[in-house]
């Protein structure tokens, strides 16, 4: 354990991929897919091939973690000899997570929690809870592992294009993004988070082969020339899209400080639908 004691906790639609959540010892907070007849823990119980598979006959819909779920983890973390917990979470313009940690946290007088608004979603929001475990694991204190990780929440970026809008209609989490007639022309936006953590559109592209090569050069664009970069490749149930922007990204994944892959969490699916890919880096250049 680090000598400051210091643990790192995040929720599930933050993203971080099970290896890392292993090797850097992250906590993780599970929301939660709602069916008519049954719950899932998103994660746990439920994967996410499972939940696009689902989505022709139900789309569920997602809650928050549970008060109780956030009251025992941090139970753990106590448990387990930490006295300091770090909590990127996912934005608090696209959900209540942040609000509700930090309701739990006030309970507790008896360990320091600083909760962080990423202002941002999926890898996004967990490039900064991997950010903060990597600056504990050098044993960095806790004001300043907190300072490091909210000056870093403008450089971390996410972008992603989707196979159709409906999901997000539906959801209503279209945010600042226009949705209804550019589905009708084959229109194809690529969409970000922007600095209130409301999703917007960055650019819009018609067709669907476009849209994918414009988000790979927007972030070849911006880490060209960065030294210091976490990148990540993920998808929404479109692994052999997904696989020829990771061939394509090749060289400056190679350059990578970290490089994340994988599905995005059931939890941002059920909003997203299948066919959405997302590029993303965090900048670590100071």
């Amino acid at each position: 354990m680090n000598s400051n004691r210091i643990a790192v906790m995040t929720d599930s639609c933050s993203d971080v991929p099970q290896n890392l959540l292993e090797r850097f010892h992250i906590y993780q907070l599970s929301l939660s897919i709602n069916y008519k007849d049954r719950s899932y823990r998103d994660r746990v119980d439920i994967t996410p091939e499972e939940v696009y598979e689902n989505l022709v006959k139900e789309i569920p819909h997602t809650s928050l973690p549970s008060i109780g779920e956030i009251r025992e983890t941090i139970e753990k973390i106590i448990a387990d000899g930490y006295n300091q917990i770090v909590i990127p979470v996912i934005s608090s313009g696209l959900s209540g997570t942040f609000k509700t940690i930090q309701m739990v946290c006030n309970e507790f007088d008896n360990i320091k929690t600083a909760v962080i608004d990423t202002k941002n979603i999926a890898l996004g929001s967990g490039f900064l809870a991997v950010y903060a475990a990597q600056l504990v694991e050098k044993n960095v204190g806790f004001e300043e592992v907190v300072k490091k990780v909210q000056d870093k929440i403008p450089s971390s970026h996410i972008y992603y294009c989707l196979h159709t809008l409906q999901y997000l209609i539906k959801g209503g989490r279209l945010g600042r993004v226009e949705g209804i007639i550019g589905s009708l022309l084959n229109i194809k936006p690529i969409i970000a988070c922007d600095k209130d953590g409301i999703y917007y559109t960055v650019h819009k592209v018609r067709g669907r082969k476009q849209s994918i090569n414009k988000l790979m050069e927007i972030v070849q664009d911006q880490v060209r020339d960065k030294k210091n970069y976490y990148l990540t490749v993920c998808h929404g149930y479109a692994q052999e899209e997904a696989d020829e922007v990771k061939r394509i990204m090749q060289p400056y994944i190679d350059k990578a400080a970290i490089f994340m892959e994988g599905q995005i969490s059931p939890a941002l699916g059920v909003h997203t639908g299948p066919g959405l890919i997302g590029i993303g880096y965090l900048d670590l250049d100071d």
